[in-house]
């Protein structure tokens, strides 16, 4: 994902760029379920690997590191920063033994570390404390078969931003929150009437210009399926889950915007002025806020008959799974994941706390923000199973097999996109899907 501001671009759970780790993870075997981590004796030295993104993200987590280690005098971390475009490569390649004793990971990456016995549970490591205060969403994102392998030190999430000038400009009324979000036919007809105002008949951003085959088209605009009552996954099949006739009519509705759509090359279709709705993550509030002011809207997406939906999940943090010093290892995480390293941390790169207290605390985030939608959404989360239409968070289905999932459920919305029949292309992903889950035994993880 390439954002207008790239110091907001690594907030998303897959940074919108896993294309290439997330087909080196498909080429993984594995032989499934977790592995429990050896306590040790809680003193000692343990290694830490992160990913390096932004200058100010790595600066936060050295100087957490560093109060760690100076706040006592049992545990010793180091810290070793790999560069973010060759993080997941780096862990996949690496054997499990040669891991460190606690790394970081994007969240959809889990279920596969998990299944190739690098991640540890980390229930037993870190406090009831940590695990109490970290958000529903996050821990929705880092559970499986309900056991913790993830936490995270920050969530994400998806609205519409809108430009309150040119809606106003126009007569278009628009939703205040989630209770009275637009219908996918109210917030399609509020696109043709902003666009039969616009010179060029361009009203809307998609962020088309990050591609739709990518982890973008996954992050964003899966949100359609599960708000049209359809799943990228249940119970191991896509069939019957992502190929069903709402999903399809959905799609079809999604395939209709294109006429509106500014294809934004340049990324500033939202905030040159060119569209009046973006359709956008938390990273996008800085540059849309700072071009727009007072002007600037943030809404709801759309409902395409289950409720509006968001896509939630960042980096998490857990243990390796052969450390020899559990106990070690989540003492440094109960440090790192404290409300004075989770807001420096968001502060630095906007996005919603991971922590209840942090959020609550946020400024963009806390009741009267700014940014209050993203944390009421984060708030009601639906975990990546049980999407009812009283949720509004989905995580990304959590299976060894996220890669094939993401890829050919991207290719198929690329295609819509192009003019594809969206029945067709559907059909075709979820055949594809199954066959990679059929040819790994559904990727069991217990």
């Amino acid at each position: 994902m390439i954002p207008t501001s790239r110091r907001y671009r690594r907030t998303v759970g897959t940074s919108l760029a896993l294309a290439l780790p997330l087909a080196a993870l498909a080429a993984c075997g594995g032989s499934g379920g977790g592995t429990a981590a050896s306590a040790g004796s809680g003193k000692g030295t343990i290694t830490v690997w992160a990913h390096q993104g932004q200058a100010s993200e790595a600066a936060v987590l050295q100087s957490a590191v560093k109060t760690f280690n100076s706040s006592q005098q049992e545990v010793k971390a180091k810290l070793t920063l790999i560069p973010d475009a060759d993080y997941t490569k780096t862990i996949t390649a690496t054997d499990a033994s040669k891991l460190p004793d606690v790394m970081e990971f994007d969240g959809p990456t889990m279920a596969n570390f998990v299944y190739n016995k690098k991640l540890a549970a980390i229930d037993s490591y870190v406090s009831a404390k940590t695990l109490a205060n970290a958000t529903d969403s996050i821990k929705a994102e880092g559970d499986i078969n309900g056991k913790q392998y993830g936490l995270g030190m920050y969530d994400s999430g998806l609205g519409i931003y809108g430009n309150k000038k040119l809606l106003d400009a126009a007569g278009v009324k628009y939703p205040t929150g989630l209770s009275d979000d637009w219908t996918a036919a109210e917030f399609t007809a509020a696109v043709k009437k902003l666009a039969a105002k616009d010179s060029d008949g361009k009203s809307l951003d998609l962020q088309e210009n990050n591609g739709f085959a990518s982890e973008w088209g996954t992050y964003a605009f899966a949100p359609v399926v599960w708000s049209a009552g359809g799943s990228l996954l249940k119970d191991g099949k896509a069939a019957g889950a992502l190929d069903t006739s709402a999903v399809a009519s959905a799609l079809k509705t999604f395939q209709s915007w294109k006429t509106y759509t500014d294809p934004n090359t340049d990324g500033n279709a939202f905030t040159k002025g060119r569209v009046a709705l973006s359709w956008g993550g938390h990273w996008n509030y800085p540059a849309y806020s700072k071009a727009l002011g007072k002007d600037l809207v943030v809404l709801p997406l759309p409902d395409f008959g289950n409720g509006a939906k968001t896509g939630q999940g960042s980096w998490e943090w857990g243990i390796g799974a052969d450390t020899k010093n559990g106990k070690a290892a989540g003492a440094f995480l109960d440090s790192l994941l404290n409300d004075t390293n989770v807001t420096a941390m968001t502060t630095a790169n906007g996005a919603p706390a991971g922590t209840k207290s942090a959020l609550a605390a946020s400024a963009l985030y806390k009741k009267g923000g700014p940014l209050q939608l993203f944390a009421d959404q984060l708030a009601k989360p639906c975990g990546d199973s049980d999407i009812t239409k009283s949720c509004v968070a989905v995580t990304r289905p959590i299976t060894a097999g996220y890669p094939t999932v993401t890829a050919k459920f991207s290719q198929a919305l690329s295609d819509v996109y192009g003019g594809a029949d969206p029945k067709t292309a559907l059909a075709k992903a979820a055949r594809a899907i199954d066959q990679d889950f059929s040819d790994n035994d559904g990727y069991p993880l217990s």
